[in-house]
């Protein structure tokens, strides 16, 4: 049939994610780095994800294409939820991936005296816990309990040498990449804000565009859990400078 339907220009497309995002039949993934309409009778036409491009990379085109088919959505959405589900439960050697099972580190406050600096202790690990990644953290937690919370994107520990010293030291840690990863970060940290006893909040990004929905999920993260949370936004240059 002959119907409106969305059209991505991938010249165009950063690959920031955010129309995954805005897409409520989660029609649109990301895919080496670009937008792709998954299937055509996923995408009701009705162009939700338009004002979501900041690259304007989207349109609505007539052509033709299956029928919208609300049923297949519904069961997307379904298995999404249960994935979304399965990554919030912590995993111990017993039993399903022994890599995403806790651990809480216990780091001493220091361990030699500030004036006597050395090699060994400039790049110690500042860790809190594991695991680190949104996806396989769970919702609830011992490590939350009066946490300085440090949501940030995957590439700021490579472009940053100080990472540790400066961000994760003290701090409990939870990376993401919204553009690689599937889906949005909003509703598990939603949960993880307002479940917990959380004393503050860093949010640390590139300043390439796809890091913005890694703040946006954050931010609007914070207002959903009704907390009043002291927080603060660093954005890292590509070159690894703080910019602001």
């Amino acid at each position: 049939m002959i119907r409106k339907i969305v059209k991505i220009d991938e010249e165009k497309c950063t690959g920031c994610g955010l129309c995954a995002s805005a897409c409520h039949e989660n029609a649109i993934v990301m895919e080496n780095g670009k937008a792709h309409l998954l299937r055509d009778d996923f995408c009701d036409g009705f162009g939700d994800c338009l004002p979501a491009c900041p690259a304007g990379a989207i349109t609505i085109e007539e052509r033709e294409s299956a029928e919208y088919n609300p049923q297949a959505v519904e069961m997307r959405k379904q298995i999404l939820a249960r994935q979304q589900e399965e990554s919030s439960i912590p995993h111990n050697h017993s039993g399903g991936c022994p890599g995403s099972a806790m651990h809480t580190f216990n780091r001493p406050q220091a361990l030699v005296s500030e004036n006597e600096p050395s090699e060994k202790t400039a790049v110690k690990s500042e860790l809190m816990q594991w695991p680190v990644q949104i996806k396989l953290l769970p919702v609830q937690a011992p490590f939350y309990e009066n946490a300085n919370l440090l949501i940030a994107a995957d590439c700021t520990a490579y472009a940053y040498a100080f990472f540790h010293r400066d961000f994760i030291k003290n701090h409990i840690t939870l990376v993401g990449c919204p553009k690689l990863d599937e889906g949005d970060y909003t509703e598990k940290l939603t949960a993880i804000m307002s479940q917990n006893n959380i004393k503050s909040l860093t949010i640390v990004r590139m300043e390439v565009p796809c890091c913005g929905g890694l703040e946006r999920a954050a931010t609007d993260a914070l207002k959903a859990s009704g907390k009043f949370l002291p927080w603060r936004i660093i954005v890292i240059s590509r070159d690894g400078e703080i910019l602001e």
